[in-house]
């Protein structure tokens, strides 16, 4: 039996310049980190040459062609693994198809393919495993989004990830002191809004308005340099503001990244003392993320008393095979 451990991530700015469209006339970047929740892929040897899969539903089938979970039939696929293997993932928090915003679609075909390599007793780096779980959901799916998650959920760490006009991306870990860090985790809050992410109204919409909206992913573009630069300098008083700047112009990049329910929240945790923050991922649900300096954070968590707060620490670990036994 093969098992990986992928961790889930936090994107704070610069999402939507890493969709092809956008960074292919120049470049894109996100300032992101993985945090210690995860998602577990299990691989396991069949005794006959069906593939059983296991999730929150179960498929028996003799045709890898047949299986309905398209990420893993996908994994499948391109690994070469088509007969007699069990698959199963679990997760720490919501499953990958309630949309939280915190990148679980990737991160399970990240961990899909680590555990498929692992089993077939091929030792990966993180960047094959990255480029080939984008090649899965933006070529062969088609999926209407970018290469942040893939390369986060891969890579680990806090990280400026850049998106280059000839395909490459590039992950450099942010330098920054381990106390600045510790501070900013204790600074952020982590709230569940109740409703799932709408990824599939909004990122289409997204990616088809990119050319429109191409100078307010240029802001946001910027915004991810100065956050790196502010990190480097081992500065958090600006990160708040940047993280709420941010917010304002991504609510410009689709019709449904925000409505009536996330803006009163969000506006409750701003007069209760949080200084920015926003919904994770695409929007219109999930995650919804604030930061607070501590002292205030009561306050705030008074205000948002009907959410479900998560705790999290910062991750900085890559997608990894924690249990490996071949029988």
């Amino acid at each position: 039996m093969i098992i990986s451990r992928t961790p889930l991530r936090i994107s704070f700015v610069g999402g939507g310049t890493d969709f092809p469209r956008y960074y292919q006339a120049g470049y894109g970047a996100v300032v992101s980190t993985t945090i210690n929740k995860y998602i577990y892929a299990t691989v396991n040897k069949k005794f006959d040459d069906q593939i059983r899969l296991g999730y929150s539903k179960s498929e028996m089938v003799d045709d890898v062609e047949k299986i309905e979970h398209h990420l893993i039939r996908e994994a499948l696929k391109l690994t070469g693994v088509t007969r007699g293997v069990d698959i199963s993932y679990m997760s720490d928090m919501l499953p990958a198809r309630e949309g939280t915003g915190l990148g679980a679609s990737s991160s399970l075909t990240v961990g899909i393919l680590k555990a498929l390599h692992a089993f077939l007793g091929q030792a990966v780096s993180a960047e094959q495993i990255a480029r080939e779980a984008c090649n899965i959901e933006l070529e062969i799916l088609k999926h209407p989004i970018g290469k942040q998650d893939q390369y986060a959920t891969a890579f680990g760490n806090f990280n400026y990830i850049k998106f280059h006009a000839d395909e490459r991306v590039t992950v450099e870990p942010i330098p920054c002191q381990k106390e600045t860090l510790e501070q900013l985790d204790n600074n952020l809050l982590l709230f569940y809004t109740g409703l799932s992410s709408q990824s599939a109204e909004v990122l289409p919409e997204q990616e088809n308005n990119i050319e429109t909206n191409r100078h307010v992913l240029d802001k946001m573009l910027t915004l991810a340099e100065e956050l790196k630069k502010s990190l480097m300098s081992n500065r958090l008083d600006d990160f708040g503001d940047i993280l709420h700047q941010n917010w304002l112009y991504k609510q410009k990049l689709a019709s449904k990244i925000t409505n009536l329910t996330i803006n009163t929240m969000y506006e409750a945790a701003r007069a209760a003392g949080a200084i920015g923050g926003k919904v994770l991922g695409s929007g219109g649900g999930g995650f919804l993320l604030v930061y607070c300096e501590e002292a205030k954070q009561p306050r705030v968590r008074a205000a948002l008393n009907g959410l479900r707060e998560t705790t999290f620490k910062f991750e900085p670990q890559e997608s990894t095979i924690v249990y490996n036994e071949k029988l």
